[in-house]
């Protein structure tokens, strides 16, 4: 059934609309915090009423801000909004207020506009860098800038939820703000950025303090003419060894400061010594386990599987980008295991079968792991005969527990990569489980039980694949259920990629499964690898957040982590700070590199403390408080309902709002809606989570549920955030125009084009110009589109390369293909899938963006009613 504002716009279809007019930005611009009386300024006014707020008598002492750009002052009555009767519309989710009146009374064009926001921001970065001491916020997760590492760490590597860090628990208690950050340690450099550095400590390894053992960093301060250092992080003075001292110049700098890195830069890697290496590191070994069940043949996965082996090994420059010394297998599976030789010495290559999967092993001792080049033409053989190799298989059972079980074993000394292609409910062999998906427990609290595995199986195979350093990938091609909660532990607990193709189609996903292997492949990659993250004197880690295993001894332990791989980590106080002091955070990466290098990779952040509650809002930043709320959230997920958690993410936006409006515009009318200027978006970005498939109410499958939280749970910033907030472009102006996600803002003459990182559609209006469609699709009437279209083909055509040029800065943004979908107003029903990215609409049983504001106001002022009482 579509939605209410489907329907309208279906009614109002029959003249041409008009593109809606840009929505100006959502709020003033920040203004900064001094004393206690400026405390009113940067942040952002509404009322409910669509009328400019009545300027209210200023408090002694109080600066009030004038009416913000942007937003919607409130009459001081809440009488309209709905009654005290008024309940959720589903699980953690509140109904339209009653009456309807909130909906005609508000204009959204005066809320808080995201695409506003992104745009202001990427005209502030557009042509100047981001210094990294600056002492700023950083950009936007979806800006493109360009850093400049002064010593603190870029955002790109880690992303604070604010930085500045209360000097008490009280005053961050007050904020209700969760204090904490986003690690991404091999996230990509953008072109321009210096490379970090690489550091040859000698022989008695890094310099490092000798009682909290952290890292030397650009924040230690040398004293006694560079004899001694102060640690910033517990603050004791070191003597500085002989072969590390150097002289000082007049300002207290080390005069070699330009030749060592770890003096002058937030990021810094150092090669590992002997006392970090427990087995001897060695170029990552790959090996591919391909499904070749009756399922996977019919589905043409194994031809699909020898073009992307292909591409991957011997397309041009895949020898200049593949690891040098590293290694290849490939093997296949149904209800018995098929291992291959590749041996160079080989005219053509040998199939060994082991049908025993009870009591599996690699029965190879050479040929099995092989360089792809030194054995390229018996490998290009094989690529050759596998898509009709196995093209009479009739067996539906798959033993890939077997599989997982003797490659783990096989790599136990080396470690390396598992990449498991698979397409069934693990049926035969060890670690077979049983189909218990059941849609009655949808939307109930017995459906936390789908989320939780059914047996230890995969779990423990997973913790002994981490002690071998075996990251298992897992690519899912589901014709029906697979069981993610139990058999994704896999990856979930080895740090691993988990993809799932529902219903998979090779002329729809082919494309998109090769970009997603090939980016698997080639990205930077680390495999048996270790984390560590110290916090300075006050301070201390609390938790950890993310896909990993955490034994409870401090440390992470991950056998693989990639540039697309993030974790967080939750800090909590154990003393009160100074305020004329920094803290630090600091975390060391242990890890191999896919070239076989131990190294240690340091990254290194210093944070202001404050006493102001102003400056802690001041210094919040939205993205990644949003990003590590949804990575807590889905821990608790297994113990918790998801209307709970949907709940519980409500009253956290709603406590940091009312915490704000209580304590930084107190004396402001009670019928104004005052949002601090960094969070004035926190209410979309909620209902946003409500609306993610992980979490949204509705009859959801249960392995779509499970791989979308184990998704976010790993999910860095810069790809949460499109995630949960499309991005909506319209293609038939002359300049591609970025448009808020609603359906009411398209026109219908209009073309344009959401993507959210995983997949995109091409929107097309029913009145859009034939001249507009002919240059695009080369046919005269939208009726004539090919709506299973999965590529846009090319056409000597000024809009067809217009909207080409869009579609292919998508893919480099993602470095992948995406999942297109050509989509007709009022004709496709693929339509539906276009209208659920609409999130400030009313859909996926939640409220729309403006209801829910409304919303949340009303609690925000029962939160402050309640307190004050």
């Amino acid at each position: 059934m579509y939605p209410e504002q489907m329907a309208r716009a279906y009614a109002a279809a029959g003249s041409p609309g008009q593109p809606p007019a840009p929505a100006p930005p959502g709020g003033a611009a920040a203004a900064p915090y001094g004393s206690p009386n400026q405390l009113a300024q940067g942040m952002s006014q509404m009322s409910l009423s669509g009328q400019p707020a009545q300027q209210q008598p200023q408090a002694a002492g109080m600066m009030m801000p004038p009416a913000a750009p942007g937003m919607i002052p409130q009459q001081p009555s809440m009488g309209g909004l709905g009654s005290s009767s008024n309940s959720l519309a589903a699980p953690g989710t509140p109904q339209t207020p009653s009456g309807g009146g909130s909906r005609s009374r508000i204009d959204p064009d005066q809320i808080p506009s995201p695409v506003a926001v992104q745009d202001n921001d990427q005209a502030q970065y557009a042509t100047e860098p981001y210094r990294t001491c600056s002492k700023t916020i950083p950009p936007l997760a979806s800006t493109e800038f360009r850093v400049i590492d002064e010593g603190n760490v870029s955002a790109r590597f880690l992303r604070m939820t604010t930085y500045n860090v209360p000097c008490t628990e009280e005053l961050l208690a007050q904020s209700m703000i969760p204090l904490g950050c986003i690690v991404q340690p091999l996230a990509e450099l953008k072109g321009g950025e210096a490379p970090i550095e690489l550091v040859e400590p000698g022989p008695n390894g890094p310099m490092r303090c000798r009682r909290c053992r952290a890292y030397m960093n650009a924040f230690m301060q040398f004293s006694d003419g560079g004899r001694k250092f102060m640690c910033n992080f517990c603050f004791i003075q070191n003597d500085v060894p002989a072969e590390y001292f150097c002289n000082l110049d007049m300002n207290g700098r080390r005069v070699d400061i330009m030749a060592r890195p770890e003096l002058r830069c937030g990021v810094v890697e150092y090669a590992a010594g002997k006392e970090f290496i427990a087995k001897d590191p060695k170029p990552v070994a790959v090996v591919l386990a391909i499904d070749v069940s009756w399922n996977a043949v019919q589905s043409g996965l194994p031809a699909q599987m020898a073009r992307i082996i292909r591409d991957w090994l011997y397309a041009e420059n895949a020898q200049a980008r593949f690891p040098k010394g590293a290694q290849v297998a490939i093997l296949t599976y149904d209800r018995a295991v098929h291992f291959y030789n590749f041996h160079p010495a080989l005219e053509q290559f040998q199939m060994l079968v082991v049908p025993d999967v009870d009591d599996m092993f690699v029965p190879l001792s050479t040929g099995f792991l092989v360089d792809p080049y030194e054995s390229q033409p018996v490998i290009e053989q094989f690529l050759d005969a596998l898509p009709t190799l196995f093209q009479e298989n009739r067996m539906a059972e798959s033993a890939v527990g077997a599989v997982a079980e003797s490659i783990v074993s096989y790599l136990n000394d080396r470690g390396g990569r598992l990449m498991l292609f698979h397409t069934a409910l693990p049926n035969f062999g060890p670690g077979q489980l049983k189909n218990r998906e059941d849609p009655k427990l949808y939307g109930t609290d017995k459906e936390k039980q789908l989320f939780a595995p059914q047996d230890t199986f995969y779990k423990s195979l997973g913790e002994k694949a981490v002690g071998a350093g075996v990251c298992i990938d897992q690519y899912l091609f589901t014709f029906g259920y697979q069981d993610v909660a139990s058999f994704g532990q896999l990856s979930a607990i080895t740090g691993g990629e988990c993809k799932l193709y529902p219903q998979f189609h090779l002329e729809r996903d082919g494309a998109r499964l090769h970009t997603d292997v090939l980016r698997s492949l080639t990205r930077q990659f680390g495999y048996n690898a270790m984390v560590r993250v110290r916090a300075s004197s006050g301070l201390r880690v609390h938790d950890h957040f993310g896909n990993f295993l955490d034994k409870g001894t401090g440390d992470l332990e991950l056998a693989g982590i990639d540039a697309d791989k993030a974790f967080a980590v939750a800090l909590k106080h154990d003393d009160k700070l100074d305020e004329k002091t920094e803290s630090a955070i600091q975390v060391a990466l242990l890890y191999t590199t896919a070239e076989g290098h131990r190294r240690i990779r340091v990254l290194t952040t210093s944070l202001t403390n404050t006493t102001l509650l102003g400056s802690v809002f001041r210094f919040a930043e939205l993205d990644t408080t949003v990003n590590f709320l949804a990575k807590s959230a889905m821990t608790t997920v297994l113990t918790a309902s998801l209307n709970t958690v949907r709940t519980q993410l409500t009253e956290t936006c709603v406590k940091v709002l009312a915490s704000y409006r209580k304590n930084c515009a107190a004396s402001t009318s009670p019928g104004q809606l005052i949002l601090p200027e960094t969070f004035k978006l926190f209410p979309l970005f909620t209902l946003c989570l409500h609306k993610h498939k992980a979490l949204k109410a509705g009859d959801v499958a249960s392995d779509v549920r499970v791989a979308a939280m184990r998704e976010l749970k790993s999910l860095p910033v810069p790809l949460s955030i499109p995630l949960l907030y499309p991005r909506l472009v319209a293609l038939h102006t002359p300049e591609p125009t970025a448009v808020r996600v609603s359906y009411e803002r398209l026109d219908p003459a209009g073309c344009y084009l959401v993507e959210n990182g995983q997949g995109m559609h091409l929107w097309l209006g029913r009145n859009v110009p034939s001249d507009f469609v002919q240059g695009v699709f080369g046919v005269s009437s939208i009726d004539q589109v090919d709506p299973r279209l999965h590529v846009l083909p090319p056409r000597d055509d000024e809009v067809n390369q217009r909207v080409q040029k869009v579609l292919q800065a998508v893919f480099a943004r993602y470095h992948r293909h995406l999942a297109f979908h050509v989509v007709r107003q009022g004709i496709d029903q693929a339509e539906l899938e276009f209208v659920a990215h609409m999130v400030e609409d009313k859909n996926h049983e939640a409220m729309s963006y403006v209801d829910f504001l409304v919303y949340v106001h009303r609690q925000i002022h029962s939160e402050i009613r309640g307190t004050n009482k």
